[in-house]
């Protein structure tokens, strides 16, 4: 099974420790493109006009400047880097040893800057969007879409692909083929604030129930052990399943 998160724009930070080391990341096919993106970032965020570039508030200058320093900031593991509502409801902090293990294994974070992440690779704090069309480089979702493929078709195995990224993100991957078949997006009826935190509980409910699920309907069944669901088949060959997920 392969749970595909979105990244958080909030980001912790660590005052001390290793700085980065691209070779030691998950997926070292992508670490040619990480460099791309990476240098292209830092030049950008230099500038005088990098709140424009990179589609943020001017008044974000702590969170841009530490886009210069990606090679010489602490790092911290992915799954501690990551914060807000979605990372509070996993809280990969309080799992036991097995599921702990099994979020590792089944979890892939994927980002504008390092292309896909599991959640014990250790990166630095940054600042930057799927959605930024990054001057050397040209639209992310783009850029990243060939390498993502590569690495995501055969991380996802033979279990459900279970999708849980905003459409900014989804536009960077999406399952072909048979893959295609085993594709499930959780979508969340009703509230939108309630949508993230959701999707972090039912993330954290598949790793500690442990089951590797590799059809939609299997999927459905062990979310439904903790949530109220109603599975939909998608429209047309290469469209994704839908999970509505509710907690009770």
């Amino acid at each position: 099974m392969l749970i595909l998160l979105p990244p958080s724009e909030t980001k912790q930070a660590r005052s001390r420790g290793r700085s980065l080391d691209l070779e030691r990341l998950s997926f070292p096919e992508l670490t040619r493109t990480r460099e791309q993106v990476a240098q292209a970032l830092a030049t950008v965020s230099a500038g005088e006009d990098a709140a424009g570039a990179l589609g943020v508030s001017p008044g974000l200058v702590d969170d841009i400047a530490r886009n210069t320093r990606l090679t010489s900031a602490p790092a911290l593991p992915a799954q501690d880097l990551y914060t807000g509502v979605l990372y509070d409801a996993l809280d990969m902090s309080s799992l036991d040893t097995a599921a702990l293990r099994r979020a590792r294994r089944w979890i892939v974070v994927v980002s504008a800057l390092y292309g896909a992440l599991r959640p014990a690779d250790k990166v630095a704090p940054y600042r930057l969007s799927m959605g930024v069309n990054l001057q050397g480089v040209g639209p992310l979702a783009g850029a990243w879409r060939e390498p993502l493929d590569v690495v995501l078709s055969a991380a996802a195995g033979r279990g459900a692909v279970v999708d849980c990224r905003s459409s900014t993100y989804v536009a960077a991957w999406a399952p072909q083929g048979a893959l295609a078949e085993r594709w499930v997006q959780i979508r969340v009826p009703g509230a939108t604030h309630m949508a993230k935190h959701t999707r972090g509980l039912l993330a954290r409910h598949l790793c500690q129930a442990g089951q590797d699920a590799r059809t939609p309907r299997a999927l459905e069944a062990v979310a439904a052990q903790a949530f109220t669901t109603q599975l939909t088949e998608p429209a047309r060959p290469g469209r994704p399943w839908v999970l509505d997920v509710t907690a009770r």
